[in-house]
């Protein structure tokens, strides 16, 4: 999944004011950011598989520690921890702070699951694997994840305020843009010479810019 792991951080800003969102989508795409590092290590592997699923040519072949469930709930508890543990605003609630952040980085496992063929492990790289392969439906992935997006940009909307233009009108431009990145990936083909550590690259570059510009906007509101 891609938008849609954007518009479940949006969504956890309601829970408290306080929350940095570029925190929470760093959360969100913790697991992604893992992976691409760990594919640039020679930990985690993919490779280029055209037809393997409608929507990506991508196949997760090995990505147990990023991408796997009992991974995943590592990652959780690091993150509850983290916050629960870190400084805050006095008027902050911890414990609601915390269980945001969890269950942001938790729900990148459960997004991926209803998208994902079967090759999300359980355990290790050769444990039982799942996933409900709805990237083998176009049209019902875009809908899905448009749905989430803008479920999560109307909840962050309606929880913040901008006086600004950029305010007002920031969080709304770039979530535009991600949806228009997403749906030019889906129609462009993608090249022969695909190149596995250039994607990695430029995937890790993506996410850290993109949480660097919704930290950015996110100051820009109330």
């Amino acid at each position: 999944m891609f938008i849609g792991h954007y518009g479940i951080a949006l969504a956890a800003k309601k829970v408290d004011k306080n929350i940095s969102l570029g925190f929470l989508f760093f959360a969100t795409q913790f697991a992604d950011i893992l992976f691409f590092l760990f594919v640039l290590l020679g930990i985690e592997k993919m490779s280029f598989a055209p037809g393997i699923t409608k929507v990506s040519p991508l196949d997760f072949t090995y990505y147990p520690y990023s991408h796997g469930l009992a991974a995943s709930f590592i990652w959780t508890g690091l993150f509850f921890v983290v916050s629960k543990i870190a400084p805050s605003k006095s008027d902050s609630n911890k414990n609601k702070i915390a269980l945001a952040m969890g269950a942001t980085v938790l729900s990148h496992f459960l997004l991926d699951a209803i998208v994902h063929r079967a090759d999300l492990p359980l355990l290790g790289g050769d444990s039982y694997k799942i996933g409900l392969g709805l990237w083998n439906y176009v049209f019902a992935s875009f809908l899905i994840e448009l749905l989430i997006l803008l479920s999560g940009l109307w909840m962050y909307l309606k929880s913040t305020k901008g006086a600004t233009f950029v305010g007002k009108y920031g969080m709304i431009i770039f979530s535009a843009f991600v949806t228009t990145v997403w749906m030019a990936s889906l129609l462009t083909p993608t090249p022969s010479d695909f190149n596995i550590k250039g994607f990695a690259i430029f995937g890790l570059l993506f996410q850290l810019i993109v949480i660097g510009i919704v930290s950015w906007l996110d100051r820009s509101r109330t």
